[in-house]
């Protein structure tokens, strides 16, 4: 199994991001998932910087770890023509170190320019033709589309990698997980569940890569983790379709008003001990994923880069 590193874009300046990226790869990560918002999830958080700018800062500071967006959405802020030209220029400055992310998004981000928010259905619709349309552009070869959703008149990529990037598809329901196996090159997921890799794998994806996100906060006590990941990340507890369907941070934080720090220490793996980060790890395993990510969520990222080198992963090398 591999392990890497998610730089959350919404918790951090982009200086930081830059920083935490290389700390990563010093700390023996191999990978690493950069989210791409418009918005932070609520206004604790802080920030979320224009994540092509980032990646080339990131480009310019690493020199080993792959690096991919966690993940973009090329349906509506970001036409799939932009998305493809971006994607193309950071696999040339990374080379065969970078990765696209893309997932269907959330109205947080893609609400901003007053478009409508699809159904579900719908955006699963308009991500296959997105994709359809990055890779054609990736071909390097002039591109007319005229689809469903989306039009590219005689437009050509002209800096490309030597090789396309390999394209992810992130997948938390069946029929996302039949477009990942399908038309991705590999998966991301968010939750240790098998049915996702089992329907992934079905639809053309086995043998392909399954990466796995794992929200985590180290602290020094139990105690200031679930402060800490109540006061940042308590969307982790929401439930259903809020995630996806709200619209502005303030609208999380109304919707987080009814969450304990119960609600949020039963999502988020925390504290300093060591056993519950294995067996968070050990699930994901067990579903299938051969690929772990680490987001720790708050400011102290050098506290969980510390427990990582001292203990987390001597421990999952030696059991895993």
């Amino acid at each position: 199994m591999e392990f890497g590193y998610a730089l959350s874009s919404e918790e951090h300046p982009p200086q930081d991001l830059v920083r935490h990226a290389r700390r990563a790869e010093e700390a023996g990560f191999t990978f690493a998932l950069i989210s791409d918002h418009f918005h932070p999830w609520i206004d604790a958080q802080g920030h979320s910087p224009f994540v092509w700018s980032v990646i080339g800062g990131i480009a310019q500071a690493t020199e080993r770890l792959r690096l991919g967006t966690g993940v973009t959405c090329p349906l509506i802020r970001l036409h799939p023509a932009l998305v493809a030209q971006a994607a193309a220029t950071c696999a040339a400055m990374m080379p065969g170190r970078f990765f696209l992310g893309v997932g269907t998004g959330e109205n947080l981000n893609e609400h901003v320019l007053g478009d409508r928010w699809p159904a579900p259905d719908e955006r699963l619709e308009l991500l296959e033709e997105a994709i359809g349309v990055i890779r054609e552009l990736w071909s390097g070869e002039t591109t007319t589309h005229r689809g469903a959703r989306y039009t590219v008149d005689r437009a050509r990529i002209y800096t490309l990698p030597d090789e396309p990037p390999e394209l992810a598809v992130a997948a938390s329901a069946p029929q996302a997980a039949e477009l990942a196996g399908r038309l991705g090159d590999l998966l991301i997921s968010t939750a240790p569940d098998d049915s996702i890799v089992e329907r992934f794998e079905q639809s053309g994806g086995s043998g392909k890569p399954k990466l796995g996100m794992v929200h985590v906060c180290w602290a020094e006590t139990a105690e200031r983790a679930v402060e800490t990941a109540f006061e940042i990340w308590p969307s982790s507890a929401l439930t259903g379709s809020l995630n996806t369907e709200l619209a502005t941070p303030e609208d999380f934080e109304g919707a987080c008003k009814v969450l304990s720090q119960e609600d949020v220490a039963g999502t988020v793996t925390h504290g300093p001990d060591l056993q519950p980060y294995l067996d968070e790890v050990r699930s994901f395993a067990e579903a299938g994923y051969d690929h772990v990510y680490f987001h720790q969520v708050g400011r102290d990222q050098e506290g969980f880069f510390g427990f990582w080198e001292r203990e987390l992963r001597p421990a999952l090398e030696r059991e895993l």
